[in-house]
């Protein structure tokens, strides 16, 4: 059967030939993995694109560690990761300070953020992790600023809006992504991306007076479909409707569980997928647990309180559940 492969795959494949680093070849096979047509005639291919993905993934873990820690691998903590991105001077760095318990290098010249910074942020129960990380121009990208981008939950990408260059600022950044194929469409298992609807763009320092005209010419010229959050972290402006953003953006639900006959344990949630099940939930409790459960009550999104629900109920954010067994 022929494979009848894509331009969009051959693409991808020219992309891997040119790779120079282990990164990039990870990210071009992916791509290869997440765009070839899936039937008969691609399953050899598809096959051998695991293997040598897999083969890349463990080289550069070797490499990883025979080195020092890579200080671009993030560990996820919290409820999601969201990355900042964007060109220096935009307020990065003093987003996080003013969100977090961070406290990071701040200053008036460009680059001061040479590897990437983590800080969570607290909302309401729970804590989000953001991570600053070096700032980019058209001519300077840092190494190892691609995986990170890659490996996040969501992208916040900052521009300033007091500067005349703030559109080719977001222009430069949004073509980085796709190019890079760090922003992706559809993903297939195992290949790591992040989807369109997870990027926020944040239009920094709006207090300023040059910035309320420089927003009107984005929304004019720039890209369709672009929401911009305009903020100041001088006078708190918009920061604290961020933090709702975010986590609403992060596609996330907190579900609080009980023991029956007693009070529901409301200090940490479990942190799940928005559209997440209660069968799901089980199995994130315990693997053993979905075999032994017996009925499942809701408070919160049910119709009534202590509900009677199904294991494919859909859960809702600061929904209360109590299994039995």
């Amino acid at each position: 059967m022929p494979a009848n492969l894509t331009p969009q795959y051959y693409a991808a494949e020219e992309s891997f030939k040119k790779a120079v680093s282990v990164e990039e070849k990870i990210a071009a096979l992916e791509e290869m993995l997440a765009v070839i047509p899936k039937h008969k005639g691609t399953e050899k291919m598809r096959a051998d694109l695991k293997r040598r993905l897999s083969r890349f993934r463990q080289e550069g873990t070797k490499k990883a560690r025979a080195s020092r820690a890579d200080p671009f691998n993030i560990e996820r903590q919290g409820a999601g990761q969201a990355a900042l991105f964007g060109f220096p001077n935009t307020g990065k760095s003093s987003f996080l300070a003013a969100l977090t318990r961070a406290q990071p290098k701040v200053a008036a010249y460009p680059f001061t953020t040479t590897v990437p910074l983590s800080g969570m942020m607290p909302y309401e129960d729970i804590f989000i992790q953001l991570v600053d990380t070096p700032p980019v121009t058209e001519e300077i990208i840092p190494p190892g600023l691609a995986g990170t981008l890659r490996n996040a939950d969501m992208l916040l990408v900052l521009i300033d809006a007091a500067s005349d260059e703030c559109l080719e600022q977001l222009d430069f950044c949004l073509n980085y992504l796709k190019n890079k194929k760090i922003v992706r469409e559809t993903t297939a298992p195992g290949v790591r991306g992040v989807s369109p609807d997870k990027i926020l763009v944040l239009a920094s320092k709006a207090d300023q007076p040059e910035s309320a005209g420089n927003l009107q010419i984005i929304k004019e010229l720039g890209p369709a479909g672009i929401e911009l959050w305009p903020f100041s972290n001088k006078t708190g402006q918009g920061l604290e409707d961020l933090r709702e953003r975010i986590f609403q953006t992060l596609g996330v639900i907190r579900v609080y569980t009980k023991i029956p006959g007693r009070e529901p344990d409301m200090k940490k949630p479990f942190i799940m997928k928005r559209g997440s099940t209660v069968l799901e939930l089980a199995e994130t409790i315990h693997r053993d647990l979905p075999n032994l459960m017996k009925n499942a009550r809701i408070w919160g999104s049910a119709r009534y309180d202590g509900q009677s629900v199904t294991r494919d109920y859909i859960m809702g954010d600061r929904d209360i559940v109590e299994i039995s067994q």
